[in-house]
């Protein structure tokens, strides 16, 4: 047996393989060393970070680099381990959510899969964007003209800005909520406000027990760089509130391998709240007065080593609590308490001081 052979060692395999078609510059980088499995020099340099909950991970991929499963009923789910799509099976077609360019032609073998045994159509007849970054639909174009494409209006706008023929422009929008009717089946879909962006939606399957929000929450992980990268940071905070408000058990998070439940978005919640208690406290807890002594008139050099050991107060206790809960804690959780010790300063004002 190879060391592909084994369910385990494949996923990864092929997770790494979508990781790093995720990011383009990544996959030129990464050359001949991630396709052959050459040993780079500069590997020897890299850090090492704790091991991945077992519980964190998802379901091992096949042959083709992905996992179909059912959620409830007709309601399916696609991932690569590092990307997720929707598919809702009805009497007169497929509706899609989302489109992840990483998971690419593997959503129709996907659909196939699963419709063909079920006596369904399999022709994809929707697609719901939930908003509007590439790497959740820059696969729509493989879909065709025909397609009904649905987002939110500011959806559209920001496609118009974006002009990218991959992501064709949603044909049918709305404003605050729309009743996604087709063959028989429900969808309702919502925006509560801008969050990861202006047109993140929320899309809820109320037959089939279950809530997509994307980008918001990862089950089993801690966000990516940068508290996920989200436009509205104190929109984003609010969100896994908005979201636990309506009834659901199994949660789209659009990322990683798994599904996530009541639990994970509890348990992100307080990860999230953590943080921010820890960026209050070191706003006086750490005292600027030797950076500033140190770096005299390089003001930039004393913000930055100042903010440093602000980040590093706040994330590490995070780090130490959370290791072992939530994947890659130790990875990113100190870009994240950037953003929100900046989003305390900034949105809240608080450490602000009034010169005398």
């Amino acid at each position: 047996m190879s060391l592909l052979d084994s369910p385990s060692n494949r996923r990864t395999f092929l997770t790494r393989g979508a990781a790093v078609a995720a990011v383009p510059a990544l996959g030129a980088l990464a050359g001949t060393a991630f396709t052959t499995g050459t040993a780079s020099a500069a590997t020897a340099d890299l850090p090492d970070y704790a091991p991945i909950p077992a519980g964190s991970l998802g379901p091992a991929l096949n042959a083709d680099g992905y996992y179909v499963g059912r959620i409830k009923d007709n309601l399916h789910w696609v991932t690569d381990g590092t990307y997720q799509a929707a598919f809702l099976l009805t009497r007169e077609g497929v509706v899609l959510f989302d489109a992840p360019p990483t998971i690419g032609h593997n959503l129709q073998r996907a659909i196939d899969a699963v419709a063909g045994p079920a006596g369904m159509p399999n022709k994809v007849t929707h697609i719901v964007y939930s908003h509007h970054h590439a790497d959740h639909l820059g696969g729509s174009f493989l879909f065709g003209k025909d397609v009904v494409r649905i987002g939110h209006t500011q959806n559209r706008a920001l496609l118009l800005r974006d002009n990218d023929p991959a992501r064709p422009l949603p044909n049918h929008t709305f404003d605050e909520r729309m009743t996604l009717h087709v063959g028989g089946e429900r969808v309702e879909l919502a925006h509560l406000g801008t969050n990861h962006t202006p047109d993140n939606i929320y899309i809820h399957f109320p037959d089939h027990d279950t809530l997509m929000l994307v980008d918001i929450n990862l089950p089993g992980w801690v966000p990516f760089d940068s508290f996920n990268l989200n436009e509205d940071v104190q929109g984003s905070i609010a969100a896994p509130a908005k979201a636990m408000a309506y009834p659901w058990s199994t949660y789209i998070g659009g990322h990683m391998g798994r599904l996530g439940t009541r639990a994970d978005m509890t348990t992100y919640q307080q990860y999230v709240e953590d943080l921010i208690v820890g960026a209050k406290a070191s706003l006086t807890a750490v005292d600027p007065t030797p950076f500033f002594a140190k770096y005299g008139d390089n003001t930039w050099a004393a913000v930055k080593n100042y903010q440093a050991a602000q980040v590093k107060y706040a994330a590490d206790p995070v780090v130490r609590k959370y290791t072992g809960v939530l994947a890659a804690a130790d990875v990113y959780t100190e870009s994240t308490a950037f953003v929100l010790l900046e989003a305390v300063r900034l949105d809240l004002g608080i450490g602000s001081q009034v010169h005398p």
